[in-house]
């Protein structure tokens, strides 16, 4: 069964275009990247798919001196036995990294068969990019995929009405009260189930969690096998040492010295830029957060990061310290302010989400503040942007007095509106800073398990009262 995803809309809009370049499909491995293209692909009355680590015969047909994609396509043909005809079929080529040849020909097909419909996916692709000597600027579309948010868990547990109503509530409106425990309760489950989609299935089908941490180990154990292939860049043993760490350290300001083996801080940095091109890491980066954009002002000697999903970073704590019981125990059982305001889980699933749901058309970054001063503790878990004003968002629950680091950083800055993301119900709170005369703070509550209509939150505030 397919469950609905977020970029589906992204690439049908691609497929519907009159004029469109080769789609490079980009993500980390099992995030659902080759269903999302099988599914498109009933829009088509033709559908080819050739996967190069399991069809290597396919290979040598890209390992010619002169790209002639058109000959290349008739080839293709022949040898899957299906008629691949420009407009009405779709062309998909997976697990690309695979086979260079077919990556560089990519650069040729908006040239010489533009009208074809072609889309190219791989686990490993950003090294594949790397290794070669250039890039088709300007003739290749790309698109980056992720595991599945919030709201694609809450469809494929057939949840949409409580969806519906959800995005109708407000501040002023807030949510039901068996409504809003049932979204807390769906929330804990999506923290130890994560997005990755073939785990998010077994949990459809069983309610089972144990089933589920077996599919997240397997996926665990694929990563950690995939190593070896990157080993002419760098040690597999350190890639693996890493990642655990980044497990350990999430939503830490990420300490070098901390990954087993006594790396040196430069042979660690590059294994966490492996992981991120591999989809694997998710670097928060530090800002100053005085004006837009963020990252003129980034600082990557200060920087958290987040492992790709909630539900595997449990089973890799689970590897590195052999017991995570407590922590689940504390997800399934916690009240939300302990569950928000001890430990990683709200922090790193706030990021996530905020991530999954822009636009999956360019990279993008994210950032938080940690103030510079001798002895400061301030730190703001995320920075964003919002009608070109800097916006911060505080992972919290309830206590005003407890978001110091929050006040300062709008007082610093001079800004009145920020979001407070919490297991909270819907609601929104002023705060009469005494440090200011007469400046009132405005904040929103967006629940975590409504991150998806944060923009609709937003559009509450007055944007022209900034002071």
């Amino acid at each position: 069964m397919y469950y609905p995803r977020y970029i589906d809309s992204y690439l049908a809009e691609w497929a519907s275009r009159e004029t469109h370049k080769p789609l490079l499909l980009r993500g980390a491995r099992q995030v659902g990247k080759s269903t999302a293209v099988r599914h498109l692909a009933e829009h088509f009355e033709s559908y080819v798919e050739i996967n190069f680590e399991k069809q290597a015969s396919y290979i040598p047909l890209f390992q010619v001196k002169d790209i002639d994609v058109k000959k290349i396509v008739s080839q293709i043909a022949a040898m899957a036995g299906k008629r691949i005809v420009p407009g009405k079929t779709l062309l998909f080529l997976d697990e690309v990294q695979a086979c260079p040849g077919a990556v560089m020909s990519l650069w040729f097909f908006k040239e010489d068969l533009p009208e074809l419909h072609v889309v190219a996916a791989g686990s490993l692709l950003e090294f594949a990019l790397e290794d070669l000597p250039s890039f088709g600027v300007g003739r290749i579309h790309s698109m980056f995929m992720f595991p599945m948010t919030f709201d694609e868990f809450l469809i494929a547990n057939n949840e949409q009405l409580l969806m519906e109503v959800r995005n109708g509530a407000t501040s002023s409106q807030p949510l039901p009260q068996p409504l809003y425990e049932k979204l807390v309760g769906l929330t804990r489950t999506f923290m130890l189930v994560g997005g990755m989609p073939e785990a998010v299935a077994k949990w459809v089908e069983t309610h089972d969690y144990q089933a589920c941490q077996e599919i997240q180990d397997d996926i665990v154990v694929t990563y950690e096998d995939d190593f070896p292939k990157y080993r002419k860049k760098i040690d597999p043993t350190l890639l693996r040492n890493t990642m655990r760490s980044v497990a350990v350290q999430a939503t830490d300001k990420f300490v070098f010295s901390a990954v087993e083996g006594n790396y040196k801080a430069a042979e660690v940095k590059k294994a966490l830029n492996m992981l991120t091109k591999a989809g694997i890491v998710i670097p928060v980066t530090h800002t100053d957060g005085n004006g837009l954009p963020l990252g003129s002002e980034a600082d990557k000697a200060y920087q958290k990061m987040l492992l790709l999903d909630t539900g595997l970073m449990l089973r890799l704590l689970n590897m590195t310290t052999g017991d995570i019981s407590e922590l689940t125990e504390q997800i399934l059982t916690n009240d939300v302010t302990d569950l928000v305001n001890k430990g990683p889980m709200a922090e790193m699933l706030a990021g996530l989400e905020l991530l999954h749901y822009r636009t999956p058309n360019i990279r993008h970054e994210i950032y938080y503040w940690q103030r510079q001063a001798k002895n400061s503790q301030a730190e703001v878990d995320y920075i964003s942007s919002y009608l070109q004003t800097v916006l911060p968002i505080e992972v919290k629950a309830e206590k005003q007095g407890g978001m110091k680091s929050l006040w300062i950083f709008l007082r610093e800055r001079k800004l009145t509106n920020a979001i407070r993301c919490s297991l909270e119900n819907f609601g929104a709170f002023d705060y009469q800073d005494p440090e200011v005369s007469g400046a009132v703070r405005h904040v929103q509550i967006c629940p975590l398990y409504a991150i998806s209509q944060m923009n609709q939150i937003l559009k509450s505030f007055k944007w022209d009262s900034q002071s």
